[in-house]
């Protein structure tokens, strides 16, 4: 792959280093740190003069400084006459304020998508953004990769497919995402009717499709606080569910999550590694992590070759 290198933030450098091993490459050298203030330092230690170059962040928690990070690396790969640079950001934190929900409220993911290529970026690849549209806020091209084939092939192969199981919605901005995963394990789907009273609040109210004898599975593009997760976990077994999974792309897990999801009626939660999991989130003992690596090493490795991204999910 010469003439490409790739970078990483400090946010999720396991995934960084898998990426790379798919490629067949090493990381790029690069030092990120603070100064004694807080401030970000960023040091790349070698040359990327010409170069078509792949920064790979993720802007999970902490959500704030490993954007500054982000931007400040893109500032100096641009600086360090780059002659290309695309952001990788497996998460894109700030994904659910892409609307005014309120009067003289911000549209923040337009704000951060207008940081990003302000700083450099010339392309931006995101897996699984929480609302598709999010891809209108830039004015560089955007590879919006999906989850699902690789959790669906993943799901395939641990458990099987077939009218036993039924994929479960928990709210009806979601039922594209579960018609596709559906489809790929041969079952049905059913919705979860939910109001949002608050951020971070949510009850669910009442169930739209047929859950008795089957093993639900909830599919999410995100687990936050697990609030709305543990609802319908309650809510689909008292509807005659037989048992009770989750698969969802982002584990944010922030505040009560991990509680939440150790003491519900939850067999198990399916997740990716575009956010690093905690110590004690990998000894719960339920939670299963899928990869995103090789999914996001093939999309950088046809960016490069200038092939085809959207036939990865033919």
């Amino acid at each position: 792959m010469e003439g490409m290198k790739i970078f990483a933030g400090n946010s999720n450098p396991a995934l960084a280093e898998r990426v790379a091993k798919e490629l067949g490459t090493n990381l790029g050298h690069s030092q990120v740190s603070s100064f004694a203030d807080g401030e970000i330092q960023v040091e790349i230690k070698e040359s990327v003069r010409g170069q078509h170059v792949f920064l790979i962040q993720s802007t999970c928690p902490p959500v704030n400084q490993n954007y500054m990070e982000l931007f400040i690396m893109l500032d100096a790969l641009k600086r360090a006459s780059a002659h290309h640079v695309t952001a990788v950001i497996p998460y894109y934190g700030y994904a659910r304020q892409d609307r005014k929900v309120a009067p003289r409220a911000p549209i923040s993911a337009k704000c951060v998508a207008d940081l990003l290529t302000t700083a450099g970026a010339n392309r931006v690849v995101a897996v699984d953004l929480h609302a598709a549209q999010i891809q209108g806020f830039f004015n560089v091209p955007v590879d919006h990769l999906f989850a699902i084939p690789t959790f669906a092939r993943a799901w395939r192969e641990a458990q099987g497919i077939g009218s036993d199981y039924v994929i479960v919605s928990p709210d009806a901005g979601g039922v594209e995402r579960c018609r596709a995963f559906a489809k790929r394990i041969e079952a049905s789907i059913a919705i979860i009717d939910k109001r949002r009273s608050g951020p971070n609040e949510a009850k669910a109210l009442h169930l739209i499709g047929d859950v008795k004898d089957k093993i639900a599975v909830v599919l999410d593009d995100m687990i936050d606080t697990a609030g709305t997760l543990t609802q319908g976990v309650d809510t689909l077994l008292k509807n005659g569910a037989k048992k009770v999974f989750a698969v969802a792309t982002h584990p944010v897990l922030s505040g009560p999550a991990l509680n939440r999801i150790r003491e519900s009626k939850l067999e198990k939660l399916w997740v990716s590694d575009t956010i690093p999991l905690s110590a004690a989130a990998i000894e719960s003992g339920k939670i299963e992590v899928v990869s995103m690596a090789p999914v996001l090493a093939e999309a950088i490795k046809r960016i490069y070759g200038n092939d085809s991204v959207s036939s990865l999910f033919d």
